[in-house]
């Protein structure tokens, strides 16, 4: 047999290829003991070393597989830098919405406040008083007033205005 033909052989065996290619889906290290620990009539790892074309072939299943975890720790290396930039995003957008409920909140209270001062606390308190669910969340927020109402004594002059 010729070197030709051997190596024509080499090339040919559908099992070697099979072997490579389920290691390579694996993600198993290529090397030639892990091959004839696989193939079927392959038995010493000098089987793949020694022929030139097994060898060729061992070697570019070793540089794809080398490729392909560049490929995947760049890739988990992306996501990860991605999933931290949207995390980082996604706190301050949280962090803002906490900013802006404080400050309505607080301007809800120096409103309410404001019209409590100017007497129309009773006409605001009718408006919502089909949203008691709302009031009910304005009271948990502390944006309502407290006020408890002392009756006059009777026979007391009113108070003066300032």
């Amino acid at each position: 047999m010729t070197e030709a033909e051997r190596q024509k052989r080499a090339l040919d065996d559908p099992d070697l290829q099979r072997v490579l290619e389920e290691l390579l889906a694996r993600d198993e290290n290529i090397t030639a003991r892990a091959v004839t620990r696989h193939h079927p009539t392959l038995k010493a790892a000098s089987s793949i070393t020694r022929s030139p074309a097994r060898s060729a072939l061992l070697t570019q299943y070793q540089q794809r597989q080398a490729e392909f975890r560049r490929w995947q720790r760049r890739l988990s290396h992306q996501a990860v830098a991605k999933t931290a930039a949207a995390l980082a995003d996604k706190d301050l957008r949280i962090t803002t919405l906490e900013n802006q409920v404080k400050l309505l909140a607080s301007s809800h209270l120096a409103m309410i406040k404001v019209v409590g001062e100017l007497g129309g606390f009773s006409k605001w308190a009718a408006f919502y008083e089909h949203y008691s669910a709302a009031r009910k969340q304005l009271e948990a927020l502390g944006a309502l007033q407290a006020a408890s109402i002392k009756p006059l004594p009777p026979n007391s002059p009113p108070p003066a205005e300032p």
